[in-house]
């Protein structure tokens, strides 16, 4: 009774910790190393969430606080020729979009956008943003901002939506987090803030005589006309570049054929631009930036004449129209019915299957072992044998809440880690390797633990059997649980996106499928009357239980010399048929028109292991992949890395192993996590 009350405190306890750490917002103490709640990396970009306040958060003028602006911006880094987008896209694509949640007396500007370049592809001519570019926007500080008395920081928190394209384009978006001290200043990003401020556009200035020179817009048939001056003396007789900040109004394409019709007339400078046949404004104002080199200028001209009548705003049939709202309708009943608790309910079955499967993958064996050998020592004792199938259930299931609570949280915290991912750490694998060794010795009878452990802890494992039992099922899941990703990995991409607490139901559901043989077996006599009685013969048997145990040993030495690299990394195949996995690689290669072939794997993964000897390493599959010129990449999760957790999560794993077949202008294809021959030649013969 005492060991259900505290094996249920334990339960609740894990749960509840578990949803205070999900949904908390995660934040990160700003420092001169970024935690990755600030960061979001996939394949295209990496984006980081960047603060700049060299005066300090609060401006004091004695006893009062006066306003104070600190800027913070989101950094894109592209990799090579993908690009994101101006405020004006251009013919194709979508500003970067920011949403703010900030302390209350604390107000977001707008982006202060850096001038861009013109992007041509194909007949399309965009305006944005290639290699690094910093989006920086300025936040007032209000008298109103009151940091609380246990947090002095500022907290912020953004949610960005971008655009990123090459020749095709992909929706990508980042939910980041800062804490910013209250107390001193904050100049560790100066180097960056600079060059995105001198990026900016700058104001065209007075002339000598004052006031702003006048400049003009106006329209003549199909073609806007600018006259503008004051613009630097620098600038007379050199070509400049135009960029309109209201979108849709002038024909980009004429950007392909140069930058219009300019000229300069002594100080003033003139450009005929046509007007989209889809423009649907008529603006009696247009902000204008023009470019020459790295230098830009900001300026709003007002636009006189009649505009010719604007395109209507496309529109679909009223019948089309009804016929779409009732298919919308429909889609939507069926939505409410029933679809989120099915599929939960699906992911729930899938889990326990999982579970069940769990008991019979290599990862388990030596857990198998210790088993075995406690039901023929129990045959005897029902009382006995079904508090250990009690106990070593409730340690089972316990340990994938702990477990999956913990990848939850630090998910949610930005970690880009997977499922399994405590035999990424040299030092869980290293305690692991001990206790197996450990526990080998003990089955080959070359020490008792009672003769090894302080008398107390002797005495409370001889009353406490069931604590064993509890242990077997913690010391299971930790080796098993990485075996779980071949067939749940779909799964366990799908709990990542629930709430905590049906993400959790899932992991519980994996626990208790695993569990559930030991459980039944515990409770069903006529499986403890089918065990022979104990006797000389059990001797016997815990000797050979010990060859599961030292092949673990054996495995995870592998590991883990690898992972402090003891061992040289596996070499690439003959030839370099296999390469190295890097971000960007595959786009790279796909430009080029070129199939690629993904193995995401680790040294600590059995199923990647067998994988690559029973299917990968086959003659005819590599022949075939000769065939088709297929180059084949290798992303080894052996040790952490972020971009491969990162590109794990976009394909909507946790774990691996992995496979993913990509083909130019095609949809990525995700095989099954157990492979064959055929498998892979089926996927081919679709490139």
């Amino acid at each position: 009774m005492l060991m259900s009350r505290i094996i249920l405190k334990t339960l609740f306890t894990i749960i509840f910790i578990a949803i205070q750490a999900i949904n908390t917002p995660a934040t990160a103490q700003f420092s001169s190393k970024n935690s990755y709640s600030s960061i979001v990396t996939t394949e295209r970009v990496r984006a980081e969430l960047l603060a700049h306040a060299p005066q300090g958060v609060n401006a004091s003028n004695g006893d009062k606080i006066t306003p104070n602006t600190v800027w913070v911006g989101l950094q894109l880094a592209h990799q090579p020729k993908w690009h994101t987008y101006w405020k004006n896209s251009g013919d194709s694509g979508l500003p970067t979009q920011l949403t703010w949640t900030l302390p209350v007396g604390v107000m977001a500007g707008d982006i202060a956008w850096p001038a861009p370049k013109k992007i041509k592809i194909g007949s399309l001519t965009n305006f944005g943003y290639e290699d690094t570019v910093l989006l920086a926007v300025p936040l007032t500080i209000s008298p109103a901002f009151k940091p609380s008395l246990l947090n002095s920081n500022l907290d912020i928190s953004l949610k960005a939506q971008w655009l990123v394209c090459k020749e095709e384009c992909i929706p990508e978006e980042g939910e980041f987090a800062l804490s910013i001290p209250t107390k001193g200043s904050t100049g560790i990003n100066s180097a960056a803030f600079e060059d995105a401020f001198k990026a900016q556009p700058k104001p065209v200035l007075p002339n000598a005589g004052g006031g702003i020179p006048t400049s003009r817009a106006f329209v003549e048939g199909n073609l806007l006309k600018f006259e503008l001056q004051g613009l630097p003396v620098e600038l007379r007789g050199k070509t400049l570049d135009l960029y309109p900040e209201t979108a849709e109004i002038v024909d980009n394409r004429v950007f392909n054929a140069g930058s219009g019709e300019q000229a300069w007339d002594g100080a003033v400078w003139r450009i005929s631009l046509p007007l989209n046949p889809q423009r649907s404004q008529s603006p009696a104002t247009m902000p204008l930036v023009l470019k020459s080199g790295d230098q830009a200028w900001r300026t709003d001209v007002a636009v006189q004449g009649t505009w010719p009548k604007a395109a209507a705003v496309a529109t679909l049939s009223p019948g089309l129209t009804a016929a779409l709202a009732e298919n919308q309708a429909v889609q939507n009943a069926n939505l409410t019915a029933a679809p989120v608790n099915l599929t939960l309910l699906a992911a729930l079955l899938g889990a326990l299957l999982g579970g069940l499967i769990l008991n019979l993958m290599p990862c388990v064996f030596p857990v198998l072992a210790l088993k075995v050998v406690g039901f023929t020592h129990h045959a005897d004792d029902a009382k006995a044998r079904r508090a250990g199938g009690i106990a070593y259930f409730a340690g089972v299931v316990l340990s994938f809440l702990a477990l999956g609570a913990l990848f939850l949280a630090l998910r949610s915290a930005g970690e880009q880690l997977g499922w399994g991912f405590q035999l990424q750490n040299p030092w869980v694998v290293a305690g692991l390797v001990l206790l197996f060794t450990v526990l080998g010795l003990n089955l080959l009878g070359l020490f008792e633990f009672g003769s090894v452990l302080p008398s107390s802890v002797a005495t409370l494992r001889s009353k406490n059997p069931t604590v064993d039992s509890f242990l077997s099922g913690v010391l299971a899941v930790a080796v098993a649980s990485p075996c779980t990703a071949p067939f749940m990995g779909a799964s366990l991409g799908f709990a990542l996106g629930l709430p905590a607490v049906e993400a959790l139901l899932i992991f519980a559901a994996i626990g208790v499928g695993m569990a559930l043989p030991y459980l039944v077996a515990s409770f069903i006599p006529a499986i403890a009357r089918a065990l022979p009685k104990p006797g000389a013969w059990m001797n016997t048997f815990k000797k050979v239980m010990a060859i599961p145990m030292f092949a673990t040993v054996v495995w995870l030495g592998w590991v883990l010399a690898q992972q402090t690299d003891v061992l040289p990394q596996p070499q690439i195949e003959a030839h370099e048929r296999w390469q190295g996995w890097e971000p960007g690689r595959v786009d790279q290669l796909l430009a080029k028109g070129q199939p690629v072939f993904v193995d995401f794997t680790a040294a600590w993964c059995v199923t990647c292991q067998f994988n690559k000897k029973a299917t990968l390493s086959k003659p005819e599959l590599l022949t075939e992949f000769d065939a088709k010129k297929v180059q084949l990449l290798r992303a080894d999760w052996t040790k952490r890395d972020p971009a491969i957790g990162a590109a794990l999560k976009d394909l909507g794993r946790s774990g691996v192993p992995v496979y993913v077949l990509y083909a130019p202008g095609k949809a990525p294809q995700v095989l099954s996590e157990i492979i064959s021959v055929d498998d892979v030649r089926q996927a081919l013969a679709k490139i």
